[in-house]
């Protein structure tokens, strides 16, 4: 193995390898070796004779904002959480802009949600495929380069750490075809946690290390977002569902959050937890669905995660005493265990050898990453592993995995649901993709395939876009991540909608009573123009929250005792970037059309003409956005539209 301390020499290493065109795999997140690939695109973007195609997913930079507020905002954050240096993947940048060199190719099957829309060159050259068959694809793709960031210990040892998820599984494809095993160079990032187990290689794994004399300011980090009464109604909601003594998979975004809280909640403040509960459905303790296989009181045995993608809401399950349950990796004992005649000495051994926590990459916070470090050298309880032994069973290991996996619930969110049970999760009906499949059809599959395991796909009922709101449950939708033949859970901020094994009439009335009240009245004659329904069928009668109003009058004695904060997993902003965040969040949903710039322009001219003095907050919120003493007509205007902002959000 070659070691390097720059990313030049390890570069040029590479090329004088006989490869001249490159064919190079790299982990989605945190696991790319920016510094590296960085000098890899600089190289080949300078020899026009060469080429490179890049295989990856969820190519993540620093955010940098569009307009000239979000840019204010931006700047003084990422330097605080990224580093003023951040070594930002120059093909991102050049992508999103569609300038990549014409020589340079990059191929990615999962995307950062929403933010290559506007990307001909993204968009062109998505690749739909499950996260379980990416090493599939990967290995006839004649790979001949694989990139990756890893940590180090004190001994000398590597660790793939937060990226176990397609390393070996891509590697095993290219053997089992009889390809040739493409040059491996890692690059060593001493802030990346150390994680042991399954993530550990041994050192001739790898063909060279590089270690750049300049190193990482920070770990690339994704900001906590603020939970919003929708987003506490759902996970509520879903939190119902969790069986103690259960397995729970969970995405990332505020509503994973949410339900992580509402978990948390349930265990800690059984009667809050409830009162929230009753506040959204009066009769939420009588849901069959709830009675039979969920619950509603604290965690005795404790849960057992097993998920795609670990996160912060696992480490507050954690640190709170309700991730515990430990599993092993020996069918007969967990034969025992299930059964309920383990022996002592078998008790003993899940206690010493046993993990609750299992994944195959991870991302999060600051806070969460110094959890996983102190977490990992202090106990087994967590492993790394490859994405087919996460995301999919099969073979000799279904059952011991399926003795672990006991009442799994999966627990993903989509953008768009039918009245008949399909899901659209990653792409909109002209084509364009948001996202990305990842493992949400391998998790629904599983959710029907294993024993007392349900899939549970998560919804907001309304879609806003520039100022237009929709139903996202509607009468059909095209491009479905997930066939209704599949549909089992479905779960709004309304509702639960348990659609296993129901025919069409009753799955469309449970669907309509999830449904904001403002659309149930067309969904309904839709069916029934359909015929899906009877003539003489009316709405669904269910006491509880229908509409966002009534969603906002019940939360708030929450909000108002704090049961319910904005950012129940910590936050990464300062207080008064929590303001701004929310008035920002207000100037865009109040500037998306015409009419409504207009209006807001307005208000903001007749607030400069009131003449009022700056309470303390607002004249911190402008000073920290460089606008306490505009100067230019613009500064101005846009100081007062903030100060219209900060006033509605207050």
């Amino acid at each position: 193995m070659r070691h390097f301390t720059t990313v030049a020499a390890a570069v040029t290493w590479i090329l004088d390898q006989s490869l001249r065109d490159l064919q190079v795999a790299t982990p989605l997140g945190l696991g790319k070796p920016n510094q590296l690939i960085n000098a890899l695109y600089d190289r080949i973007s300078q020899e026009p004779s060469r080429a490179m195609t890049l295989y990856t997913a969820l190519s993540l930079n620093p955010p940098r904002g569009r307009s000239d507020l979000e840019k204010r905002f931006l700047k003084p954050f990422t330097d605080r959480l990224y580093g003023k240096n951040y070594p930002r993947l120059r093909y991102v940048d050049d992508r999103d802009r569609n300038a990549l060199p014409p020589n340079i190719h990059i191929e990615e099957f999962y995307m950062q949600s929403g933010a290559l829309l506007g990307s001909g060159l993204a968009q062109q050259h998505y690749a739909s495929i499950n996260y379980t068959h990416v090493a599939r694809a990967l290995s006839g793709r004649n790979l001949n380069l694989m990139v990756q960031k890893v940590a180090v210990n004190a001994d000398g040892e590597y660790s793939l750490s937060c990226n176990n998820d397609l390393t070996l599984d891509t590697l095993a494809q290219i053997k089992a075809r009889g390809g040739k095993r493409p040059l491996i160079v890692g690059e060593v990032d001493t802030l990346l946690p150390w994680v042991g187990g399954n993530a550990v290689v041994p050192a001739d794994f790898f063909d060279a290390i590089v270690t750049p004399e300049k190193d990482y300011e920070h770990l690339f980090v994704l900001p906590r977002q603020p939970v919003g009464n929708a987003d506490y109604a759902i996970g509520f909601y879903a939190s119902t569902l969790i069986r103690d003594g259960g397995t729970l998979q969970i995405g990332i975004g505020a509503l994973a959050d949410a339900v992580s809280y509402a978990l948390v909640l349930r265990h800690t403040d059984n009667a809050t937890y409830r009162e929230i509960l009753r506040a959204l459905d009066p009769d939420i303790e009588q849901h069959p669905l709830i009675r039979e296989q969920g619950g509603l009181e604290p965690f005795r045995i404790g849960l057992y995660g097993c998920s795609e993608m670990i996160n912060e809401g696992f480490r507050l399950l954690a640190q709170h005493g309700i991730l515990k349950r430990r599993v092993v990796d020996d069918l007969d004992l967990m034969r025992r265990q299930i059964q309920g005649n383990a022996s002592q000495e078998d008790l003993q051994r899940i206690d010493a050898e046993g993990q609750f926590l299992h994944g195959a990459f991870y991302l999060g916070s600051p806070d969460f990453y110094a959890w996983l470090g102190e977490m990992s050298t202090s106990t087994n309880a967590l492993d790394m592993k490859p994405v087919s032994e996460i995301n999919e069973i099969s073979g000799m290991a279904f059952e011991r995995e399926s003795l672990q996996r006991q009442h799994a619930r999966f627990l993903n969110t989509c953008m768009m649901a039918t009245m008949l049970g399909g899901a659209a999760s990653e792409t909109l009906p002209d084509g364009r993709v948001v996202s990305g499949v990842g493992g949400q059809f391998n998790f629904v599959s599983m959710g029907h395939s294993l024993p007392n395991a349900r899939s549970i796909l998560m919804l907001r009922a309304v879609r806003t876009v520039a100022g237009h709101s929709s139903s996202s449950i509607l009468p059909a939708v095209e491009n479905l991540t997930i066939p209704r033949h599949l549909r089992d859970v479905f779960i709004t901020e309304y509702g639960i909608a348990d659609l296993r094994d129901h025919n069409d009439a009753e799955c469309i009335r449970r669907m309509i009573a999830i449904a904001d009240q403002q659309f149930q009245p067309s969904l309904l004659s839709e069916a029934q123009s359909h015929l899906k329904l009877p003539a003489q069928e009316s709405l669904p009668q269910r006491r509880g929250v229908h509409t966002a109003a009534q969603l906002t009058a019940a939360l708030l004695p929450f909000r108002q005792n704090g049961a319910l904060m904005d950012y129940p997993l910590g936050s990464d902003f300062t207080e008064v970037e929590e303001r701004l965040v929310k008035a920002l969040g207000w100037l865009k949903e109040n500037t998306s059309t015409r009419s409504m710039k207009a209006r807001t322009l307005l208000q903001s001219v007749v607030h400069a003409l009131r003449d009022e003095d700056q309470d303390r907050l607002t004249a911190e919120a402008l000073e920290r956005m460089g606008l306490a003493a505009p100067e230019s007509m613009e500064e101005k205007l846009m100081a007062e539209m903030l100060e219209v902002a900060l006033e509605a959000v207050s």
